[in-house]
């Protein structure tokens, strides 16, 4: 087995930049993704034919996915997460054509998407609660726990990268190894095999994704929901006494 079967290869230079397989066919993907979402934008029917039908029915899986974890905030998290549940799975593919290999076996590439997660948790907390009431969540229910919430939030992350790192590359691995044991007497049950596997781990990446913009949004939310309840429950309390006191007077 070649290392540039499992590893990224450096295909040219740019300069002092080397433009390696990985970073090609990842723009190839979002090429092809833009390419696709502007011609089937561009031929929408009210009696819609087979492609706009299947488009549709992939926006309205992702929907229900997102409504089910946060129906409160689902429409502004829908395009980050469909953009990037669907990515991931062309990307995952990848390595069924011939001559290429998925760029999600990169470690450079799954580590970028991990710290775009990671700032898009903080984005939309910030969007939706505020800076300052989201801020305070590092610090609820004591300051002492500052650094444990920090080190959780760089762990989750590093685990989130090298999860789907590898994952894929072991897959890639194993495929490449059972290709040469048994040359191509078991393609099938290797190409089920990878087509499962990444469909697999493009859900799992992009529901953590949810899971955590939405522990980031709702938690805040229902903090700021019992502050609020344990503010007015004084309020509450003395307007019973006081209609309590009235129909005792009345009696």
């Amino acid at each position: 087995m070649q290392e540039s079967e499992v590893f990224s290869t450096v295909l040219f230079t740019l300069g002092p930049v080397e433009v390696t397989d990985t970073v090609v066919t990842t723009w190839g993907i979002m090429v092809v993704l833009a390419l696709a979402c502007w011609l089937i934008s561009r031929h929408l029917q009210t009696q819609p034919k087979k492609i706009q039908v299947l488009a549709e029915g992939i926006v309205t899986a992702v929907e229900e996915n997102i409504e089910a974890a946060m129906p409160q905030y689902s429409k502004a998290v829908v395009p980050f997460i469909m953009a990037l549940w669907i990515f991931l799975v062309l990307a995952n593919l990848a390595g069924l054509i011939p001559g290429l290999h998925s760029p999600t076996r990169d470690l450079s590439l799954t580590a970028g998407l991990a710290l775009l997660v990671f700032l898009s948790v903080h984005w939309f907390g910030i969007r939706t609660q505020g800076l300052k009431r989201y801020l305070q969540h590092y610090l609820t229910p004591s300051p002492i726990l500052l650094p444990f919430h920090i080190i959780s939030e760089i762990t989750r992350t590093v685990a989130l990268a090298v999860r789907l790192f590898g994952n894929m590359m072991s897959l890639e691995m194993v495929a490449l190894l059972l290709l040469m044991v048994g040359g191509f007497l078991v393609p099938v049950p290797i190409l089920m095999l990878h087509i499962v596997e990444a469909l697999v781990q493009a859900y799992i990446f992009g529901m953590l994704a949810l899971i955590y913009i939405a522990g980031a949004i709702q938690s805040q939310q229902l903090r700021h929901e019992a502050k609020q309840e344990q503010m007015q429950s004084p309020t509450k309390t003395l307007s019973q006494k006081v209609t309590q006191a009235d129909k005792d007077n009345e009696e």
